[in-house]
């Protein structure tokens, strides 16, 4: 009879835990510095968005919109995976990227489950964004200027048979390349790539940071051990949440907003992250 109650209250506190880490969202702020960063842009402050997935719980958009109001950032940028592979509707992307974007200037790039969507489906929602005004980047770059000084904002869409992969891609660095090749080592350039895996091979080209999401933060993370999975079903992922760095190049993973089925988080709170370069 106590062994059976220990376990029923055991399964109830778990219950709660997972409940609460999969509706709580936190902000994560983070300091970027470097010499390369412009006079004009020191201070500036970006808000970066991953994989929502279509998710959220009750006035899930609202709390969201609320949290990054209070963060006063003057750009927000969007990493991918925003809908889900699988859905009929993206009202609830759309609705939180046209109530943000009456505001804010938005970035954004597809992600795998983007790139999964029926083709009619993806023009669809690339069309909308156009229509709120967002940047849709595909393998573009865009030049923010604040009086005579500028940063630059690339954008890549890494082929879907780069995911799910045992091994990189012999390709992989041409196609890289191919888009970053023409970064100016001189100047202060950012790039939203949806998968972190890549990271070596990014950090080989004139980029200064590099915003991903795509591994949610490995879905379930333990003290002393981190993230467990990545949706490549890889244990132990090596990019899954938080700053990592190469030759002062910077990666910055989000653990994102939501989830694609099946999967829970534990000991991993839905993210908005908040970054404030400082030059």
């Amino acid at each position: 009879m106590i062994n059976n109650l220990i376990v029923l209250v055991a399964i109830a506190i778990l219950s709660i835990l997972i409940f609460l880490q999969n509706t709580l969202i936190e902000v994560s702020k983070y300091n970027i510095k470097s010499d390369k960063i412009p006079k004009e842009f020191n201070k500036f402050k970006i808000v970066h968005l991953s994989d929502f997935h279509s998710y959220g719980f009750f006035e899930d958009n609202f709390r969201m919109i609320e949290k990054i109001n209070d963060e006063y950032p003057n750009i927000i940028v969007m990493t991918g995976d925003m809908v889900n592979k699988y859905d009929k509707n993206f009202e609830k992307f759309l609705n939180l990227a046209e109530d943000l974007s009456k505001k804010y200037e938005i970035y954004y790039i597809v992600g795998n489950h983007e790139m999964r969507l029926r083709k009619n489906d993806l023009n669809y929602i690339v069309q909308k964004l156009k229509k709120f005004e967002i940047k849709v980047l595909n393998d573009e770059k865009i030049t923010i200027i604040r009086e005579k000084e500028f940063i630059n904002i690339y954008g890549i869409n890494i082929p879907l048979s780069f995911y799910k992969v045992v091994n990189k891609p012999t390709n992989v660095e041409e196609v890289i390349s191919s888009v970053l090749n023409k970064c100016n080592e001189k100047e202060y350039n950012i790039l939203l790539a949806h998968n972190p895996l890549y990271f070596e091979e990014y950090s080989r080209e004139n980029v200064d940071l590099i915003l991903s999401g795509h591994v949610h933060g490995g879905m379930i993370r333990l003290p002393f051990i981190g993230a467990i999975l990545s949706p490549e079903r890889k244990f132990f992922p090596k990019y899954s949440s938080g700053v990592y760095e190469i030759n002062n190049k910077k990666l910055l993973v989000s653990r994102g907003l939501g989830h694609s089925r099946p999967g829970i988080r534990l000991f991993n709170k839905r993210e908005i992250v908040s970054i404030t370069l400082n030059c």
